[in-house]
Formats: structure tokens, sequence, C-alpha cells
């Protein structure tokens, strides 16, 4: 029996092992293939419908708001739960900016890179987000607040369709690169504030690059939300009861 315990003990490891690979909730490929499911690929109608029913919060922020109700559950259950998920879900610990059992609170805030990558007629532009998400713990439920004011931009000048950099070098977009990495003088960096580009302001340069920037950001609150409920009602692997 103890063999077999070990066993189980070392599988176990291994899952969770393997669950901490993963930077975050969901890939980009992923997370696009959820968005068509859900809106469609027609990026600025999926925008526009889905704006009717946002609202930007006082500091000008997209910010989703939802309570999960838990009967039963202690505050201390869900807080070892949602602890758990948190640090297992995201790669980056340091993702992970306050972590308060006292005050039931934990707040991530991790980055999603390459949401959208959209070639326009004179720039390619690459988009990230860092949504903060916030989870408030107590007896028998959970609030989950998800915020994100920018959308992190790397643009190329040298990407567009109509661009002609010196020698006809086109690099591309290497949005691989690190925000702080200035050696290719055709790539820079900027922030685009959510409520200054579209659906929220009708006319906008960057129109189809937001557009889509805006339901995967929408989808990917929807993410956070379902898997912060499945491990508040059922544990990260399905078997995190007390009955053992």
């Amino acid at each position: 029996m103890k063999k077999v315990v070990r066993i189980m003990m070392v599988a176990a490891f291994l899952f969770v092992g393997a669950m901490g690979m993963q930077a975050q909730i969901m890939k980009a490929a992923d997370l696009e293939k959820y968005a068509k499911e859900r809106y469609g690929d027609k990026w600025i109608d999926a925008a526009k419908n889905l704006a009717s029913g946002l609202t930007l919060d006082k500091n000008e922020s997209l910010t989703y708001q939802e309570i999960i109700e838990a009967p039963g559950k202690t505050k201390q259950q869900l807080y070892v739960a949602l602890n758990y998920w948190a640090t297992a879900t995201f790669k980056d610990h340091q993702a992970i900016t306050l972590n308060d059992k006292e005050a039931g609170c934990i707040i991530i805030s991790s980055t999603i890179k390459k949401i959208v990558e959209h070639t326009g007629t004179m720039n390619k532009y690459s988009v990230s987000i860092t949504p903060v998400i916030r989870l408030d713990i107590k007896e028998g439920r959970v609030r989950v607040t998800y915020t994100v004011q920018n959308y992190d931009i790397l643009a190329d000048i040298s990407g567009g369709w109509l661009s002609i950099p010196p020698s006809d070098k086109r690099t591309y977009g290497d949005s691989n690169r690190k925000a702080d990495d200035k050696t290719n003088a055709n790539l820079y960096d900027e922030q685009w504030e959510i409520a200054r580009h579209y659906p929220f302001v009708e006319k906008d340069d960057q129109k189809r690059t937001c557009a889509k920037a805006l339901v995967m950001t929408h989808a990917y609150s929807n993410a956070v939300i379902d898997k912060v409920e499945e491990a508040v009602k059922n544990g990260l692997v399905g078997n995190d009861d007390e009955n053992w």
C-alpha cells in the first residue's frame, strides 16, 4: 500500500510540475480559437457588439467582475484552493504580486504576449496585455476582478505592406524581443490606452488591430473567470477534497 501511495504522490508531483510549466491560463493560439468560437472571426463587428455591453471603470480601464458562490466552503478552504491554482498556473511566481491569507486577497499580474499580430499599411503591430487579476475571498464566496488598461504594442515600421526599409530588409516585427532592447531601429514600443481606441473611439487609425485586441482581451477574461470557478468548485485536479 505504501508503494502505491508513493507512486501516486510522484504522479501528482509530475502533474503539478507540468501545470507549472504553463506561463499563463491559455496560449494565444488557443485563445484566438476560443474567441472565434464565441464571437466569430469578423473582429470589427465582434468588438462593436461587445462594446455595447461594456463599461469602462472610473480609471478608463476595461474591468470585469464576478462573484462565485461556494456554499459550505470556508474562507480558509477557498484561500488554499485558489493559492494552489495561482501558483500552479503561473510559471513566473513573481506574477503573484499580493498573497494575503488573513485579508483573503490574491493579486496576479501576468503578461499574455502576442494576443494579436496585425500587418497594416505602413507598420506591423504585435499586441500584448498584462491583466491584473484580483481574487477576494470570504466565507462561501469569491469575487474575481479582471482589469486591463492598456495594450502593450511592439510596432515595426519596416513590416507594413507599403513600408520600404533601407536596403529593403524587412524585420517583420520580431515580437519575441525584449521591451528594453533598442538594437533594432525599426522596432519601437508604445502603450495604447483602451479608452482611446476602437470600439470606444469610432475613428481610429489602428481600428482593425484594436478590434481584435478587444475581443481577445474579453475572451481571456472569460477564460480566467471559468478557471477560477473550476478551482473554487472542483479544485485544481478534481480530487482536492479533505477525504483522504
